[in-house]
């Protein structure tokens, strides 16, 4: 690492009388921002205590997301393939199918380079208007306040378009966006202020102002007249019987080839990400181990009043793991730095109460089998509560320890 440090900095003047000295500090600045620690010091918030920067926590957060979703944009277009094959090729239309058809990819469920090329032209549709509003907001609040526009949309606007169906209209991307940052975060003051967090906030919103585009059996599979329940809704109606009687296995629902959001259909490489920003000290440990916890004893204790085999109440463990956005949200919503609690004892608190609230919706909500997203707002309205209570509880303690109080 100091060799390649010291190389880079001997090359700099080389280039500087290159004439290529734009391009590469560009590049100088992020092999040092990813490598090592700058040397710079931020003038106004958010200020991160550490060894490293605001830019690279950013950075490694959509680095660890980005296999989960990869594999829920090939998801996205095996599914649709599957379903064409099923209804006929008639049914594929729009700008989507014409693409397609130029380029000669086709719609085979079983090549992978057709159903990532079909997943795309969903997806990143998705995301341009995600980055086009959200940054609109962004740079918009920054001139008025007159402060730069840092990295924090490009999080918000990562983990916001991975936790859409493929299948929703663009505006109301544009809408739940708007509302994520503006009532978010903007509000409060911008990246590091706000108590919840943003890019949930604007799923919330969408999905009470538009459930029949963000719920229900119809828009998980992108395919006009096809209609399909997630596994998750399935074993609502009829346990884990359902779920196999459908022809999916655990295996389907932990690598991630079933109907879901974009990016939280596989629990595999939810589950990968998450240990990589726990091993590079951006996520805590903590939080995802109480969210485990908080749902295994929650679990386990539905498990012993269910009054069926075939009642969700039934529903083991390992399946709650594995389907809806349980493992998306615990490693990369519940352990948000800025709405999740601050102190060690309430890091433990905090993630009990989401995996606790998590199942709790799911197992007695007949309305809304899914539960992760309103846990996780759920867990940070009363995070300040959880550290304020700690810290009570410290300061008492050591108080009784030094003799101040009898």
């Amino acid at each position: 690492m100091r060799f390649l440090r010291r190389s880079l900095d001997r090359m700099h003047p080389l280039f500087a009388r290159g004439g290529r000295f734009e391009q590469y500090s560009a590049l100088y600045e992020m092999v040092d921002t990813l490598l090592f620690t700058p040397a710079d010091t931020t003038r106004s918030a958010p200020h991160v205590r550490d060894a490293i920067d605001l830019k690279r926590v950013m950075i490694y957060v959509v680095l660890a997301s980005t296999p989960a979703v990869a594999i829920g944009v090939y998801n996205v277009g095996l599914q649709a393939n599957l379903g064409l094959q099923e209804l006929g090729l008639a049914a594929a239309t729009g700008w989507r199918a014409w693409v397609l058809q130029a380029i000669g990819i086709g719609y085979d469920p079983d090549s992978v380079v057709a159903c990532v090329t079909h997943g795309l032209l969903y997806f990143l549709p998705i995301y341009i208007v995600t980055l086009a509003a959200g940054g609109l907001w962004e740079v918009l609040f920054a001139l008025v306040r007159n402060h730069e526009v840092n990295e924090g949309f490009l999080v918000t606007s990562w983990l916001f378009a991975a936790t859409l169906p493929a299948s929703i209209p663009l505006w109301q991307v544009a809408l739940g966006i708007s509302f994520g940052v503006v009532i978010g975060k903007e509000v409060f003051g911008g990246t590091g202020k706000n108590f919840l967090n943003p890019a949930l906030t604007g799923r919330a919103f969408l999905f009470f102002a538009y459930p029949a585009q963000i719920s229900g059996d119809a828009v998980w599979v992108p395919v006009d007249s096809y209609s399909g329940a997630t596994p998750l809704a399935q074993a609502s109606s009829g346990g884990v019987e359902a779920i196999t009687s459908a022809g999916i296995s655990w295996g389907d629902a932990f690598i991630g080839t079933i109907q879901g959001s974009v990016g939280e259909v596989s629990a595999l490489a939810c589950l990968l990400g998450g240990a990589f920003l726990i091993a590079a000290g951006i996520a805590s440990g903590r939080i995802v181990a109480g969210v485990f916890l908080g749902m295994v004893a929650t679990t386990l204790l539905m498990n012993a009043v269910a009054p069926a085999e075939t009642s969700i109440f039934a529903l083991p463990w390992y399946w709650h793991l594995v389907l809806g956005g349980f493992a998306f949200g615990m490693m990369f919503m519940a352990t948000d730095p800025v709405s999740a609690t601050m102190t060690r004892a309430g890091m433990w608190i905090y993630g009990a109460l989401i995996g606790f609230v998590a199942v709790l919706i799911r197992v007695v909500n007949p309305a809304y089998p899914e539960g992760m997203m309103l846990a996780i707002l759920f867990g940070n309205v009363f995070a300040p509560l959880i550290d304020h209570f700690v810290v009570r509880a410290h300061i008492r303690k050591r108080r009784l320890r030094d003799g101040y109080e009898q």
